[in-house]
Formats: C-alpha cells, sequence, structure tokens
C-alpha cells in the first residue's frame, strides 16, 4: 500500500548555490569554499535533536533566502553533529531517482567529514558522521512538534 510523503512548510535559509551558511536566527554560521548543491532550510514545526529547527534540503532551482515553501518530505539523511543527531529532511516536488539519492547521500558523507574539521577549530569534541539514508516520518517521529493543539 502506498503511503504518501509528509507535507512540510521549509523555510530558505541557505540558497542553492550560495556560499554562506546561516543558521536558522539568520546569523552567518560559516563560509563556504564551494556553492551549496541544494537550498537549504529548516522546519519551525518541529525542533530537531540537536534543539534546533529540524534541518531541510529542498531540491530543484533556486529560492531566495526567507521563502517559504509547503512540499514532500521524501525521505532524510540521518547525521550526527557534535555527537547529537541532526537530520535532514530531504524535500522535492518531484520523486528522486535512486542516481541522486546516491549523490545526496555522497554530499552529506563529505559534509560530515567538512564538519568534523569545523567543529575541531572550535573546540568541539563530539562525533560526527552521515548514517545513511532513512524515511521522513523517522525523522520527524525524533524530532519535537512545535505545533499546539487546543
Amino acid at each position: 500500500m502506498y503511503k504518501e510523503a509528509p507535507l512540510v512548510d521549509v523555510i530558505i535559509e541557505i540558497p542553492r548555490g550560495s556560499f554562506l551558511k546561516r543558521g536558522s536566527t539568520g546569523e552567518i554560521d560559516f563560509i563556504s569554499p564551494l556553492p551549496c548543491p541544494f537550498n537549504y532550510g529548516s522546519i519551525p514545526a518541529f525542533m530537531g535533536m540537536d534543539g534546533d529547527f529540524l534541518d531541510a534540503v529542498v531540491l530543484g532551482p533556486q529560492l531566495p533566502f526567507g521563502t517559504t515553501v509547503k512540499i514532500h518530505a521524501l525521505g532524510a539523511i540521518r547525521m550526527i553533529d557534535n555527537g547529537l543527531y541532526d537530520d535532514k529532511l530531504i524535500c522535492s516536488h518531484s520523486p528522486i531517482s535512486p542516481w541522486k539519492k546516491s549523490l545526496i547521500l555522497l554530499f552529506f558523507m563529505l559534509y560530515a567529514k567538512a564538519k568534523s574539521l569545523i567543529n575541531m577549530t572550535r573546540g568541539y569534541r563530539g562525533r560526527n558522521s552521515c548514517e545513511g539514508w532513512h524515511e521522513a516520518d523517522d525523522a520527524l517521529a525524533k524530532a519535537t512538534s512545535r505545533t499546539r493543539t487546543n
């Protein structure tokens, strides 16, 4: 039986092609030597296990900083950053081919290595790694919903 992918609202913090890595507060975290290959943002309706908004990648054409997009979460990359789970939802308006999944996973494996170096220069000692591709529902289940029900 087919289950529809979760629909989420993502706020773009780093447009595709940007060299500036911003956090959810909008402050510059670091300047990358390489442009970001994805639109990168967060889902304010959920807090990730790292205590920040749940991270999300939006595939497709470049979106301006601050844009909010309603999109399906088709998977997740399980990351560990400074010893904490830091899942990245992978979102798209169209299906993701196995080849594109492999490229996304390769990017995050390299990103984990780079983040290890950045964290080391900042004096952080926690482990950094990419734990692979997972279901979006798994990442959402680990996150804390910020939606209030009255």
